[in-house]
């Protein structure tokens, strides 16, 4: 039996209200799907994509920053406090199959970069602010392989994209 898909979804601790939309739908979609949701387990994006994961059934892990369990958002089923600060953004992004970004600030930079640096598959969305927007445009974030970033227009277009590449992941699995 083929393990479970495994999705980062990343993004602003201070998210704004569409932000926080985009987020739970977008985990609602995640969580119908029956893939593990992964998030770093704080606020904003982070425990929105969590709600929306949670009502449809889906399981979430939050990998905190911090030592302590009850840091976390009161969405997160299993939590991992690290206590390494933004040096859990490693450990958030090779414990994805797919990492999707909304927006974001530097953390969320730096895990897009992460992410790059290990070939993972991104799915970035254009339609708000951020680094998201910024890197869907760009495509690539250098020539260091040919994978490209993938942009995400609205929340129907990553329940199409994300639904076939989760098609496809799960039949490369078999």
């Amino acid at each position: 039996m083929p393990r479970k898909v495994q999705v980062v979804v990343i993004g602003k601790n201070n998210a704004n209200a569409e932000e926080k939309e985009i987020a739970y739908e977008t985990g609602k979609i995640i969580g119908e799907s029956g893939a593990i949701l992964i998030t770093g387990g704080k606020l904003g994006v982070m425990k929105h994509v969590s709600r929306g994961a949670q009502e449809m059934g889906g399981l979430v892990l939050a990998i905190l920053p911090d030592s302590d369990f009850e840091a976390s958002n009161t969405f997160s089923d299993i939590v991992i406090p690290t206590g390494m600060g933004y040096a859990r953004n490693l450990i958030n992004v090779l414990s994805g199959d797919l990492v999707v970004a909304i927006g974001g600030g530097s953390g969320t930079l730096s895990e897009i970069a992460y992410a790059w640096q290990y070939k993972k598959t991104i799915f970035a969305y254009t339609c708000v602010k951020g680094w998201s927007a910024i890197v869907a445009e760009q495509r690539k974030l250098d020539d260091k392989h040919n994978n490209k970033i993938i942009a995400i227009e609205s929340i129907d277009d990553f329940e199409r994209q994300y639904l076939n590449w989760h098609n496809k992941f799960i039949q490369s699995q078999c």
